[in-house]
């Protein structure tokens, strides 16, 4: 059997689908990845050995053209563009595959759902939060030019509504792109794409798909890609020497204006160390004093159990990362499902969630000293003992299962 997996996004989109890529090879099945050819992916998918095919761009080549951009471009019009780009991409990606799995942007999805339909694949949809599929528990995302109806509360009756809100933003587009390939056009782009059974990639305890419910949700576990890279010699100097310190960072997301050296400011007045991570958003140091040390890329795997408390931006994969390592969290939250996450951070109570996006030094200061509390430890650490570890496995199996 042969299985493409796609995606288009961030390392938070891509590392996920590697994981899954690795434990289907480890089944001794020929997986491949459709995903952005940025170099620090072909660098992770050159050392797993999974086949890395490009999609239709680098993702930070695409956010650099894209984002000057936003004021003057729709999202139906991008949408279209990504779709049809997308396509084409994963269609030459999906020659001689059996089955699909897609995540990720939702054009990009929808492209690929339209590609196992004209190459008769078996086709999986897979969400990484419970946010983005239907629930009586939690409304759907909001979209800037869509706003919830001020006259609905009903979280079901929302969800019925966003239909037409996902026809209006994403439907053109595909039925578009369909048309071109001659396949029939669709009037509910939503479920068409998510399908009756999707697959939910999150841990059950950290992010639950709650029953009763009508969708038939398939909740794997995360797919969480081992590491055992170790960490290098400068690091592990810096943490020997001293009280474990607070690690901060933003992924693959820009951080707010003068963050660093904000919250540099506010652990030192702590009395705690600074571990700052230069991420996307290339955050630096403000000074050369002893108690901050600066990172690239790094094992989390490896370096999460070693710190007072993880400040990041709120993604599924690091939220995940600092679960399982009983490190306590503060998470501020700048866009999509961060604010879920920073929620689920705040009612498990391993860790702060800081409202809004942008924090200032008393908000930062309370939210930090909210996550050092022995408590916030304690509750962290016993939570970390029910994270799932295997959900890429156990999905593997699942597909060879229904095969």
């Amino acid at each position: 059997m042969r299985v493409l997996l796609t995606t288009f996004g961030s390392r938070g989109d891509v590392q996920p689908l590697l994981a899954l890529g690795v434990a289907l090879r480890a089944l001794d099945v020929d997986a491949r990845v459709c995903a952005p050819p940025d170099e620090e992916f072909a660098q992770l998918f050159a050392a797993a050995d999974v086949p890395l095919l490009p999609a239709f761009t680098s993702v930070r080549a695409w956010l650099a053209e894209m984002l000057p951009k936003r004021a003057t471009i729709s999202l139906p019009k991008l949408a279209a563009q990504v779709m049809a780009a997308q396509y084409d991409a994963i269609s030459a990606a999906a020659k001689g595959c059996d089955v699909m799995v897609a995540t990720g942007l939702f054009s990009s999805v929808a492209a690929a759902r339209a590609v196992a339909e004209k190459q008769g694949l078996r086709y999986v949809f897979a969400a990484y939060c419970p946010m983005f599929l239907p629930s009586p528990y939690q409304r759907p995302f909001e979209y800037p030019s869509h706003p919830h109806p001020r006259d609905i509360a009903d979280n079901q009756a929302l969800w019925d509504a966003d239909v037409q809100v996902m026809n209006d933003l994403f439907g053109d587009g595909l039925n578009n792109l369909r048309a071109s390939v001659g396949l029939h056009s669709v009037d509910n782009v939503r479920d068409h794409v998510q399908t009756d059974r999707p697959w939910l990639a999150a841990d059950p305890v950290i992010a639950p798909w709650r029953q009763p419910a009508k969708l038939d949700v398939v909740q794997t576990g995360a797919w969480i890609l081992p590491d055992q890279r170790p960490l290098p010699a400068e690091l592990l100097a810096f943490l020997d020497a001293g009280a474990p310190p607070v690690y901060i960072g933003f992924g693959s997301l820009p951080a707010p204006k003068e963050f660093a050296r904000m919250a540099i400011d506010v652990v030192r007045a702590q009395g705690r160390r600074v571990l700052l991570s230069r991420g996307w958003a290339e955050l630096a140091l403000v000074d050369d004093r002893e108690d901050c040390f600066i990172v690239g890329e790094v094992n989390q795997q490896a370096l999460f159990p070693r710190v007072a408390a993880v400040v990041h931006h709120g993604g599924a994969g690091t939220t995940t990362a600092a679960a399982r390592a009983g490190s306590p969290q503060v998470v501020i939250p700048q866009i999509m499902d961060q604010h879920y996450w920073a929620s689920r951070v705040w009612d498990l109570g391993i860790g702060a969630a800081h409202e809004g996006p942008t924090p200032t030094a008393e908000s930062f200061s309370a939210a930090i000293e909210a996550a050092l509390n022995p408590g916030t430890r304690t509750r962290a650490l016993a939570v970390a003992d029910t994270v799932v570890g295997d959900g890429a496995m156990r999905a593997a199996k699942r597909l060879l299962e229904a095969s």
